[in-house]
């Protein structure tokens, strides 16, 4: 195993592995790669990592729902405040304020269930090509020409991800536009459940509301669009085996007024569905009013 590897995944734990300051009070650090806009994906799973510190290990996260509501700095630490909202016999909720500054980059509601058993059914995983035949990230953007910003695949070190191609106009060319990708830790992390979900929830923001622009024009990255999340919603189904491989589907049913909206449904290698995901964000030409 690349020692470069179990240092990436052992630099993500260190990330997701918030500081608590006082009661219900965490901070969070980015990884120290210079200024710039602090990765989403990152502020949800730290908020989460948060909420789930004051909820005992027989509950745990089935819903999270967020919205980002300013950039955040990725050269400062970010501080958490969690409020105790509930505290049930099989549920428990928490609210997360995430701040810099003193003011609020994103506000995230999470609620915890204890394991029981019910009726059960779930949507079968689609018909794609396995993640040994997809093509490892760097070398799909190389081959596209597609720009990525070097912050974002820094960001996704720990990760093995292997986009599948994309299908601006559904798989049979008279669907939504629709898109997958692979992707499972670098190396065994062996997280817990709760963990994991802050794992996945990492994960979960990169490349969904791109699905959004698939149809139209233009490139995700580039200076003709100006792009930000606005909200992340995640429904966990199950523990997700982060150290193997997971498939997120994503397709997109709407976009306009300057915004797209898009969902992803992420399987386990054995076809389970472990976690749902909805995304709405801003879609714009360059130079369009300000958020």
């Amino acid at each position: 195993m690349s020692e470069t590897l179990e240092s990436a995944v052992s630099k993500l734990r260190g990330l997701l592995t918030i500081e608590e300051l006082d009661t219900d009070l965490y901070r969070g650090v980015s990884p120290p790669s210079g200024p710039g806009r602090v990765y989403g994906g990152q502020v949800v799973a730290q908020a989460l990592a948060a909420a789930a510190r004051s909820i005992p290990e027989d509950k745990q996260a089935h819903s999270l729902h967020s919205y980002f509501l300013r950039p955040g700095d990725s050269s400062r630490p970010i501080i958490y405040r969690v409020l105790r909202d509930f505290d049930g016999r099989s549920f428990a909720n928490r609210r997360v304020v995430a701040m810099q500054d003193g003011r609020p980059i994103l506000n995230l509601a999470a609620s915890f269930h204890l394991s029981e058993h019910g009726y059960a059914h779930a949507a079968p995983m689609p018909g794609v090509m396995p993640p040994e035949a997809c093509p490892e990230l760097a070398g799909a953007l190389a081959a596209s020409g597609q720009p990525i910003p070097s912050a974002i695949l820094e960001c996704l070190a720990a990760y093995d991800v292997r986009p599948g191609p994309r299908a601006p106009a559904g798989r049979d060319g008279a669907g939504i536009p629709e898109q997958y990708l692979w992707f499972r830790l670098a190396c065994p992390m062996e997280a817990d459940a709760a963990l994991a979900r802050v794992v996945l929830a990492y994960a979960s923001d990169f490349a969904l509301i791109t699905t959004a622009v698939l149809p139209h024009p233009v490139v995700f990255f580039s200076s003709q669009l100006q792009t930000a999340s606005l909200d992340h919603t995640i429904w966990f189904h199950a523990t997700p085996p982060v150290d193997d491989w997971l498939l997120y589907v994503m397709d997109s049913p709407w976009s306009g007024h300057a915004r797209g909206f898009a969902r992803g449904s992420i399987f386990d290698r054995t076809g389970a569905l472990v976690a749902s995901v909805a995304q709405e964000g801003l879609c714009r030409p360059a130079g369009g009013a300000k958020a």
